[in-house]
């Protein structure tokens, strides 16, 4: 009996080809949506994840301005500032660091020739390349003398190089940051296009002669191994609260932000967006739902006198029952399945063009056509129990 109710549901559908096609439509747009959007909200997450992880492992980021009791951020510019000398004495003091890099950062146009470009230069001390990961490509990275004697070199991404120096001859040439001339002596090795997109210079050129600060804004901290990153943080803590003459009971001017904290926020953060998004493609699959139970209503109307007809020759309530619901869940589970294979197709393509990870969710494909093939099993009961309560006599009466 199931198999012939699946069999007429499948010739009903192929008769009404244009309205069943409009009938699925819903759910297609419903699952793939739900599958795109979970897909590509995954794919962020991951993005963000990697960016972050490339700035380095076991790291701790100082930056000027802390948190008051009760949370709220005090100002970066307000207070006392992280020095050079702060950084010089937690290299000094603090046991189970490995490397640390102070820096300060400003967004600049950057011109060579009749090219030009705006991007992030940062002030830096040459150990930020083992810091974070970089390799040079092409010259070198500048040294402990280049930052001593205050020398305008830089080294710049990849991005950078191929924008202003499109011949692909780089090193060697003058390029100026913010109209003061700046000798490239090196270009980084790609890591991808965002980290691209960079510009270092000695840090005491940056602060003296390109942006007149006396002040760093943030301290890259590498701990020697993950063990030792509690009790580096909770001594760097100690030390710059002694050196900010900071009193008991009064609140940071700084904070000590672990990098795998900063993971977990950005995870929670697009792991909202990612809910967000897939409840508001989950709407269109009950507007799908609705329009089967709309489609499911005409057809009873339709086949009035066909439901007559099969009473009269001993079809029983469950047997009308069941032959209506199993068309409006064949709708559902064809519908859903498409809507799968839509869905999967276009988060692969949306992130390659975006850049992202490819990441499917097979949980959100399961859910989706699960929820695909109960919404036509939901939707389509009200409709089928109207055609089963169909009295035989007036079935056969309508015209």
């Amino acid at each position: 009996m199931f198999r012939e109710c699946v069999k007429m549901a499948f010739e009903g559908m192929l008769a009404n080809k244009i309205r069943t096609f409009l009938t699925m439509l819903g759910i297609i747009i419903g699952v793939g949506a739900v599958i795109a959007m979970v897909s590509l909200g995954l794919g962020m997450q991951q993005k963000v994840k990697e960016n972050i992880t490339s700035m380095g492992s076991n790291l701790l980021i100082v930056m000027s301005g802390g948190r008051t009791a009760n949370g709220q951020r005090i100002a970066s510019g307000s207070g006392a500032k992280l020095t050079y000398e702060d950084a010089k004495a937690i290299e000094k003091n603090v046991d189970g660091i490995k490397y640390v890099a102070p820096g300060v950062q400003a967004s600049y146009q950057l011109v060579a020739g009749n090219q030009n470009w705006t991007s992030q230069v940062q002030g830096v001390t040459p150990n930020i390349l083992s810091i974070r990961n970089y390799s040079i490509d092409q010259g070198r990275m500048y040294s402990q003398r280049d930052m001593n004697g205050r020398e305008r070199v830089c080294v710049i991404g990849k991005t950078v190089a191929d924008t202003l120096f499109p011949d692909g001859n780089a090193v060697g040439q003058i390029m100026r940051i913010n109209k003061a001339p700046f000798t490239v002596i090196g270009v980084l090795a790609s890591k991808g296009q965002d980290q691209d997109d960079i510009v270092f210079v000695p840090l005491t050129t940056a602060m003296q002669r390109l942006m007149g600060l006396t002040y760093i804004r943030n301290i890259t901290i590498q701990c020697e191994n993950e063990n030792t990153v509690s009790q580096v943080q909770s001594d760097v803590v100690t030390l710059l609260r002694t050196r900010h003459k900071i009193k008991t009971g009064m609140d940071d001017d700084f904070s000590v932000r672990d990098l795998t904290e900063i993971i977990k926020t950005a995870q929670e953060t697009t792991g909202s967006i990612t809910l967000l998004l897939a409840i508001v493609a989950g709407i269109s699959l009950l507007v799908g739902g609705i329009g089967i139970m709309n489609i499911m209503l005409v057809s009873v109307t339709e086949r009035t006198r066909e439901i007559g007809i099969r009473k009269a020759l001993g079809a029983t309530y469950h047997d009308i029952l069941l032959q209506f619901l199993v068309e409006s869940m064949v709708i559902g589970v064809t519908g859903g399945t498409t809507g799968m294979i839509l869905g999967t197709v276009i988060s692969v393509i949306a992130a390659k063009i975006i850049g992202w990870p490819i990441v499917i969710s097979i949980a959100a494909t399961i859910i989706s056509v699960v929820f695909s093939v109960g919404i036509g099993l939901f939707f389509g009961l009200y409709p089928a129990k109207k055609a089963a309560l169909l009295d035989p006599i007036d079935a056969l009466r309508y015209e």
